[in-house]
């Protein structure tokens, strides 16, 4: 079916270093007539490797190949006039490895869109490139629905290694194990989180509070009513309510240049007592509702007790 004006352009994105399985995935999915089925395809090639494309095997000839390896290529103007060149309806991304997710959200035309994201890795090379290009590594895992380890050996290779990766980065993210004899399983590990989510108070250490935070943004109503207690570093801001402050912590995801305060408002009468940066554990109860500093529904914790602190042995907080 043609685009219709102001319908979004489709974006089928495929992320992962070079050599990781991008290439063969796109291939059999071209090949497959429930998602190739003549719908005019616009395939962008971002970088190229020694796997190809095989086009006489795909399930319709409506898809027209285009590559573009250079970077300052890759702009709103050159992608669009290359999907209106092909008359595309939608288009198959296969994204250079190199290149990070937020240039290719700065540089998508206004009216394309990610409708599905998956990342390929080569397991052989993955622990290395996450101990030297982090960075990169949290950035293909933290947009993408799926993670594929291809090539995974289950006799030398340990997946919880590679699951407890992914966690860092992702709870959302499926991860699947293409073998070495060529099955596919899908990781089915649990992830018990680190506190008691029955207790009449919940108390998070100090190295918990990543994944506390985290826990707490992606699934606020399972915290609604909790008591809880933890260690932060109160905030100020002239805009707050006179009887707010912000309790919270720094978080490193990755890397040092990836640092921010992960905050809660929290709400206390003596609010405008705390100074910025002075640790405190507060303890409270959590409200899940709406409140004008989350600009939308988000947990506010009503403030019992407040008590001055020094800072944990680690002062920023991480998922490891």
């Amino acid at each position: 079916m043609p685009n219709q004006p102001n319908e979004d352009i489709p974006v089928y994105l495929f992320v992962g270093f070079l050599e990781s399985g991008k290439t063969k995935f796109i291939q059999e999915t071209l090949e497959d007539k429930r998602f190739n089925n003549g719908e005019r395809t616009l395939l962008l090639i971002c970088e190229e490797g020694e796997e190809e494309f095989e086009p006489s095997r795909w399930a319709s000839k409506n898809v027209v190949q285009q590559v573009l390896t250079e970077q300052a290529d890759f702009t709103p103007e050159k992608l669009e006039a290359l999907r209106k060149e092909a008359r595309a309806t939608r288009v198959v991304l296969e994204y250079n490895g190199m290149w990070t997710i937020n240039d290719l959200f700065e540089q998508l035309p206004l009216d394309w869109a990610v409708y599905q994201a998956m990342c390929f890795v080569d397991s052989n090379t993955f622990l290395q490139y996450n101990a030297n290009m982090r960075s990169l590594v949290v950035d293909k895992i933290n947009v993408s629905e799926l993670v594929v380890f291809n090539r995974f050996d289950l006799n030398a290779m340990d997946q919880n290694e590679f699951h407890k990766i992914v966690r860092a980065v992702s709870r959302r993210t499926q991860i699947a194990y293409e073998t070495t004899d060529g099955q596919v399983a899908y990781d089915d590990i649990q992830d018990p989180l680190p506190f008691d989510m029955q207790a009449d108070e919940i108390e998070i250490k100090d190295e918990d509070f990543a994944l506390f935070y985290r826990d707490i943004m992606e699934e606020p109503g399972k915290w609604d009513g909790k008591v809880i207690t933890f260690r932060g570093a109160a905030a100020q801001n002239a805009k707050f309510p006179a009887n707010v402050f912000a309790a919270g912590r720094h978080v490193m995801t990755c890397c040092v240049e990836d640092i921010q305060y992960c905050w809660l408002v929290a709400e206390w009468d003596n609010a405008k007592k705390l100074e910025n940066s002075q640790w405190v554990r507060v303890t409270g109860t959590v409200h899940v509702k709406r409140h004008k500093l989350y600009k939308n529904k988000g947990p506010v914790l009503e403030v019992s007790a407040v008590i001055l602190t020094g800072p944990p042995e680690q002062e920023v907080a991480t998922f490891y």
